[in-house]
């Protein structure tokens, strides 16, 4: 059985051109991959180049990938991936509008309270892991974009984090809170101190320190300092960013400027976290309360 490497393979020039079209927008070494795979597993199905790809060929692929029990959330990753495919590579956006993205309920983030933030970042290790996860909570980063920063990035005049490729290779600044800024700097001095550290270099190196961190050294970092704050969730470095963007309305800080420092393109996504900040709704005075008409001291009727 031919294997999604092989067959992509076995169209190299195709396969170029479709990385030369992610790469000119930019998109991370993470999306490229991903795309390169799924578009893989589309050829595979197909058992000869995706380029030679019909209507019914891309109507077969969706009925068979649900019949085989595939995860929504794969099936619409796939969906991204070959629209993209067919419609800048191929210039075939027939075959995009043909592909079907199946509907899934959203479920609310978990989110973790203050204390347990709190709790957290203070069972971390060493000041490394300490200093990334204060960046992925007090910034409101995805785990990749922390990996990612180097010391360049940091502008204290500003109080910013330049992130330099978010979601979608998108470029923004983000908030840099005035406690984290000692913190960084503590880490800046103890890093260079252990050789880590460079003016150019990754804010967080990884054991090969010329490359960052990675984030599935991040995710175990989370993972090990919620079991040792004695957080019994499903905890992860996105976690952080979650709970960052429900404070914030809690705060009274406006939806708007919540997407701006999350980088999210679309607001109804920001808008998701206004559902979970408890500490609002609990704020919030019910007209019913503004009656009076349950008080304890208002005389009832019997019955």
């Amino acid at each position: 059985m031919m294997t999604e490497s092989l067959c992509i393979a076995a169209i190299s020039p195709l396969r170029q051109r479709l990385l030369d079209d992610m790469a000119v927008r930019r998109f991370s070494r993470e999306t490229q991959r991903n795309y390169l795979r799924d578009v893989g597993r589309f050829a595979t199905f197909l058992g000869r180049s995706p380029h030679t790809a019909t209507a019914e060929d891309v109507r077969q692929f969706q009925i068979a990938q649900n019949a085989a029990g595939m995860p929504t959330p794969t099936m619409n990753a796939i969906v991204s991936a070959l629209r993209f495919f067919f419609t800048q590579t191929l210039d075939r956006p027939d075959l995009a509008r043909k592909l079907v993205r199946v509907a899934q309920p959203r479920n609310l983030p978990v989110v973790l309270s203050r204390d347990e933030v709190a709790r957290l970042l203070n069972a971390t290790v060493c000041l490394k892991h300490q200093a990334a996860l204060s960046v992925a909570y007090g910034a409101g980063l995805r785990v990749a974009e922390v990996a990612a920063l180097k010391v360049s990035d940091i502008d204290s005049e500003r109080m910013l984090l330049r992130v330099e490729r978010g979601k979608g290779g998108r470029y923004r600044n983000a908030m840099l809170p005035a406690d984290l800024l000692p913190l960084l700097r503590e880490w800046w001095k103890a890093g260079r101190q252990q050789g880590v550290m460079h003016s150019g270099g990754w804010l967080f190196p990884g054991q090969d320190t010329m490359r960052p961190i990675s984030t599935r050294q991040l995710h175990r970092v989370v993972v090990d300092a919620a079991r040792a704050a004695s957080i019994t969730r499903r905890v992860g470095p996105h976690t952080l960013r979650h709970s960052f963007a429900t404070h914030l309305p809690e705060d009274g800080v406006d939806v708007r400027v919540i997407q701006v420092l999350l980088g999210h393109s679309r607001l109804e996504t920001t808008a998701l976290y206004t559902k979970v900040a408890t500490r609002t709704v609990r704020a919030v005075i019910s007209p019913l309360d503004r009656l009076g008409m349950l008080a304890t001291t208002q005389a009832r009727p019997d019955g």
